[in-house]
């Protein structure tokens, strides 16, 4: 056997050895190998060489794509990670990194609302209320501040009066909305604020609930903070092989 037929049947075994059929690479994540083939329609994974019957032949190169498609869409989601890998796989590295840094920016001002909101409960007291409805002359003096305040406070969306007899009443939840908002206001925050953190207060039910809310609001935070930082590291890994 001469050198030359050796060296094409070590490049021939080499060749096979890497090629991979889109089994293989669903095998390692307990994907379905339709779901690769989607994914590589999808532009996420670069295209696989076919051969003469149709079949795609996937390498390493793949594998490592679908990786750092997988992780990615854990921290920035599906559709964003299948942009991130389809800027990337038609050699647009500079838009993929331009998504990357939207998602942190994202997050960065998620994490500062948390933190606003987290700071405007340890900054409220508000009282039970319980009893008959108030009025908006009512609610202002209960709160030192003139009627038209009141009336701000709803068209921004603080405040929430009930209307039974075509007149505003203010039930228990909306003073107790009033009443943080009067302290937030008194402490400086703007009516932007307030508004996002008393509707935070009613989404969770209560100052207490908010509290629980806002640990579990945290924890997703460092969640996916290192999810990002997971995929960071296989788009890396991939961006290297690919290099």
């Amino acid at each position: 056997m001469g050198a030359a037929h050796q060296a094409t049947t070590s490049q021939t075994l080499k060749q096979e050895v890497r090629a991979l059929r889109p089994v293989d690479l669903a095998r390692e994540h307990g994907l379905s190998a339709q779901a690769i083939r989607n994914y590589e329609d999808a532009g996420a994974l670069p295209p696989a060489e076919r051969s003469e019957t149709g079949y795609r032949h996937y390498t390493p190169l793949h594998a490592q794509a679908l990786r750092a498609f997988l992780a990615l869409r854990t921290g920035h989601g599906h559709q964003h990670a299948v942009e991130i890998m389809r800027a990337v796989n038609h050699g647009d590295t500079e838009s993929a990194y331009r998504l990357i840094d939207a998602s942190h920016v994202a997050l960065l001002a998620e994490r500062d609302t948390r933190a606003e909101v987290a700071a405007a409960l340890s900054a409220t007291t508000p009282t039970r209320v319980t009893g008959q409805p108030l009025t908006v002359g009512e609610l202002a003096r209960r709160l030192g501040v003139h009627p038209a305040t009141l009336r701000t406070w709803e068209t921004e969306g603080i405040l929430r009066p009930d209307r039974p007899t075509g007149h505003r009443e203010y039930g228990p939840a909306a003073v107790r909305d009033a009443e943080v908002a009067c302290q937030l206001r008194r402490g400086g925050y703007p009516l932007r604020q307030v508004a996002k953190f008393v509707e935070s207060l009613r989404e969770a039910g209560g100052a207490d609930e908010l509290s629980a809310f806002l640990d579990a609001w945290q924890d997703r935070i460092t969640a996916r903070s290192r999810a990002l930082l997971a995929g960071a590291a296989q788009f890396d890994a991939y961006l290297t092989r690919q290099a």
